[in-house]
């Protein structure tokens, strides 16, 4: 799928044929998402060292700067689909990026939904999920997988499984009608919404990232066990597995900046 110019040694690219590299790689024509997937700054022309991370708050742009990164690849990025003036903290995360020539690339339900190096593909890939199938609908399209563990597990034990997972404490909301777990939908981020869709399905479980209020009753009327271990533990699976795959394609160089919010 490459592109990259005979003459651009391995371990360095032209940031333009890196970008359309992604842009088709991540499919991002395919998604309605209110965040500016693609390319947010444009910086140097040339791409030899890449950051990933969840956020692009200042602190991981100024570390991506201080890193020597060329591109910084965002799972959250700075623009969510309406102006935004260069005011107070918006200002400084982007003056930093400027500062530094940095490169900023975002993809956001891309990542999510990405059947190789997605959030989601990838936390059913380390829980071994089989059988899997589309799951979690978000603005038409289903973002998120559901399938079967290789055995039944207690909620507690599952929940002690993730844990290991993602380094986050679990909130556990036992709403199920049995407790244990054998058949899970998983969906990153903020996927509290899809509990109905988990009943729905005859899924036992939900495993995403973080609560909502206006979900919490969900679990326990529709009986459906749901574990949350973090939206931001939750999602930096994704980031890490492109920057894997670019290393492959590429050879390029890549560093994880690790910024936790413990929601």
């Amino acid at each position: 799928m490459s592109d990259v110019s005979p003459v651009s040694p391995r371990g360095e690219v032209p940031r333009d044929v890196l970008v359309r590299w992604l842009g088709e790689y991540l499919n991002v024509s395919a998604f309605r998402d209110p965040s500016l997937n693609g390319l947010q700054i444009e910086g140097t022309e040339l791409i030899r060292r890449v950051a990933v991370s969840v956020d692009t708050s200042l602190k991981t742009l100024q570390h991506a700067a201080d890193s020597g990164a060329d591109l910084l690849i965002a799972h959250h990025g700075l623009f969510w689909g309406q102006p935004l003036a260069l005011t107070g903290p918006h200002r400084e995360r982007v003056r930093a990026a400027l500062m530094a020539d940095l490169n900023v690339y975002v993809s956001h339900i891309p990542l999510d939904a990405h059947p190789e190096v997605g959030n989601n593909a990838m936390i059913a890939r380390a829980l071994t999920l089989q059988n899997l199938q589309p799951f979690g609908e978000w603005a038409g399209t289903r973002i998120g997988l559901a399938g079967e563990l290789p055995f039944e597990q207690s909620l507690q034990d599952f929940a002690d499984r993730v844990q290991k997972l993602t380094g986050e404490i679990c909130l556990v909301h036992g709403g199920g009608r049995s407790p244990t777990v054998r058949r899970l939908g998983v969906l990153s981020g903020g996927g509290a919404g899809s509990i109905a869709e988990a009943a729905a399905l005859g899924l036992d479980t939900l495993l995403t990232g973080e609560p909502e209020h206006k979900h919490f009753h969900d679990a326990f009327e529709y009986g459906v066990n749901v574990v949350y271990a973090g939206h931001y533990e939750t999602e930096v699976f994704g980031v890490r597995a492109l920057a894997a795959r670019l290393e492959d394609e590429f050879g390029l160089q890549w560093q994880f900046l690790h910024h936790p919010t413990g929601l």
